[in-house]
């Protein structure tokens, strides 16, 4: 793809740009505990620590979706750790926004951890990397706008 700065964005570079926070729960937090937490954050996603404070996956709004879908809407006491996704799959911070996008869109996902040295960075939505995307391609549309009425 044509870039007017001549390479893609970094994943650091969009995480200076939309901030660094991250929400956690751990494995023994009540899902309903992590929908509320997801709601007062206005987030989609959450990283899990186990006991030892160590990151043992993601839960996501559509896996609490799949969870009610298979339990008839009801959470009763249930856990974290059993909707949560156990096998992370992340970025670093020098990846391409093209990377990410690839990835993601590749398997189907809609939120991915950037770690830099096994500690977590930040977290990237496909929303942020459309959003990174739209601002390239506007800016691109300007410079060969300008550069045709010249």
């Amino acid at each position: 793809m044509f870039s007017i700065r001549g390479q893609d964005m970094t994943l650091q570079e969009l995480l200076d740009q939309k901030g660094t926070s991250i929400i956690y729960v751990t494995s023994s937090t009540r899902i309903l505990d992590a929908i509320h937490t997801m709601c007062d954050h206005k987030v989609g996603s959450l990283l899990v620590t186990g006991d030892d404070d160590r990151l043992c996956g993601i839960v996501t709004e559509r896996d609490i979706l799949r969870f009610c879908a298979d339990h008839d809407g009801s959470l009763g006491e249930a856990l974290i750790s059993e909707v949560m996704t156990p096998d992370l799959v992340v970025a670093t911070p020098d990846w391409t926004t093209d990377q990410a996008m690839s990835l993601m869109t590749g398997q189907r996902f809609r939120h991915l951890p950037v770690l830099s040295g096994g500690r977590p960075m930040g977290m990237i939505s496909i929303g942020d990397l459309v959003k990174a995307k739209l601002k390239d391609v506007s800016v691109e549309v300007k410079y060969l706008r300008d550069y045709i009425s010249a």
